[in-house]
């Protein structure tokens, strides 16, 4: 355990002591100690990614996302995997629409023929095929990217586990 250095010496605390016992002048402040400032402790991994795993079990919740990435497919016919995907893009597409809108980072369709301007955002712009000399660039479009408009998630109920995405389903009869 660790010993304080007190604040006053033994005889300043008992010069106080008789000045106050015996009536004299009154004693000084005590000055005081600033408490120790402790920096919070690091987040945990959970409490880092919180966000990420609110919104995987949001997909999980609407849309059954993990349940179907979690299945092993090959087995089902082409029909089987396709219905049930139905039921995924659905769900998981009600969630983006509520909470993350998006947009194409171009307009143009696919196949369209694009110029990608000097000075391009390497976040926006991912150039594939043969690569040389300097911007403009010319090409055709392949995937139009996608970019958020906007970010309104609910915040995270510190109430819940999070690691828990889906909580185990039981029917009672």
């Amino acid at each position: 355990m660790l010993k304080q250095k007190p604040l006053m010496s033994f005889f300043a605390r008992l010069a106080l002591a008789l000045r106050i016992v015996f009536g004299g002048a009154p004693p000084p402040p005590v000055p005081q100690a600033l408490p120790a400032v402790v920096p919070p402790p690091p987040p945990t991994p959970t409490q880092a990614h919180a966000s990420a795993l609110f919104v995987l079990s949001m997909l999980q919740r609407e849309g059954r996302l993990l349940d179907f990435l979690q299945e092993d497919v090959a087995g089902f016919t082409d029909g089987d995997v396709g219905a049930a995907a139905r039921v995924v893009h659905s769900g998981c597409r009600k969630v983006l629409q509520q909470y993350l809108p998006l947009q194409p980072v171009l307009k143009e369709e696919e196949g369209a023929r694009v110029t990608v301007p000097a000075g391009f955002d390497a976040n926006r712009y991912r150039l594939t095929g043969s690569v040389s000399g300097s911007a403009p660039y010319q090409g055709a479009l392949k995937h139009h990217g996608w970019v958020a408009t906007a970010v309104t998630f609910p915040p995270v109920p510190t109430s819940l586990e999070l690691t828990v995405l889906a909580p185990a389903e039981v029917e009672l009869p």
